[in-house]
């Protein structure tokens, strides 16, 4: 993969081509120190991914986004965290708090490299096809949630259980559940319609963690999920379930 480092720290550009020297997948094409720079650079060396710092002296990551019509995908590089809601609304694949962690990189990167795979051992056709489409995964594969002092990175599979308060949306995943700043309308166009379903007005529920179902009155259905976590369904909403789940 072609990717452009665009920072105007010298010294962070140097560590992150440090940090990628153990990503050989990763060919640094080009560097730049600002917006008008990098969007130079982009237009000449037409990278399929950018390491993008948030403050430079002539202008935000942000703003470069916004000059380019089909800009690649971008993953963050930054000392502050407050913007990190508003660079996955503009669907960045990570945001990666300088000093950057090497962990944290390589799982950055995973979301747009695909897992390599011996020559010797061709993978069946629909192997092969869904190798294809995790290589290229969705930059909504995790959530930024920020509650008080508290955030959190949340992969979307993990998360039990949205449910609306207001303009605001409660999340439910492990022990924790904080209050997400979007509407559950906002969320509910983010998510795989395959794995999450709403189940109410109020509620989405990843069917992978449902536990145990139970009919309830008037031919709704009333769902148990991880955590002992309980929800109930119309009957409209139950038969749409039970197509789904081919019950």
């Amino acid at each position: 993969m072609r990717a452009l480092i665009i920072d105007d720290e010298r010294l962070a550009r140097d560590e992150l081509r440090r940090l990628l020297l153990e990503h050989p997948q990763v060919e640094i094409v080009g560097e730049a120190a600002g917006v008008q720079e990098g969007l130079q650079q982009i237009a000449r060396l037409s990278p399929e991914l950018i390491f993008l710092d948030v403050q430079m002296p002539d202008g935000s990551g942000f703003d470069l986004l916004t000059a380019l019509e089909q800009p690649p995908a971008v993953i963050f590089t930054t000392a502050y965290d407050r913007y990190a809601i508003r660079a996955f609304d503009v669907s960045a694949l990570d945001y990666l708090l300088k000093p950057v962690d090497p962990p944290r990189l390589a799982q950055a990167l995973q979301k747009r490299l695909p897992a390599p795979t011996p020559a010797s051992a061709p993978m069946p056709a629909a192997t092969a096809a869904a190798a294809a489409a995790a290589s290229t995964p969705p930059p909504d594969g995790k959530v930024f949630i920020k509650d008080g002092e508290r955030c959190w990175f949340v992969a979307l599979d993990d998360i039990v259980l949205f449910e609306s308060e207001g303009n605001y949306t409660r999340v439910y995943f492990d022990h924790h559940r904080p209050l997400l700043l979007r509407s559950l309308s906002q969320m509910e166009a983010r998510l795989d319609a395959a794995k999450f379903m709403r189940v109410s007005r109020s509620q989405i529920v990843n069917l992978a963690r449902v536990t145990g179902i139970a009919p309830a009155p008037a031919g709704g259905m009333a769902l148990t999920l991880q955590g002992d976590l309980r929800v109930g369904m119309s009957r409209r909403r139950a038969i749409l379930f039970k197509q789904l789940n081919r019950l």
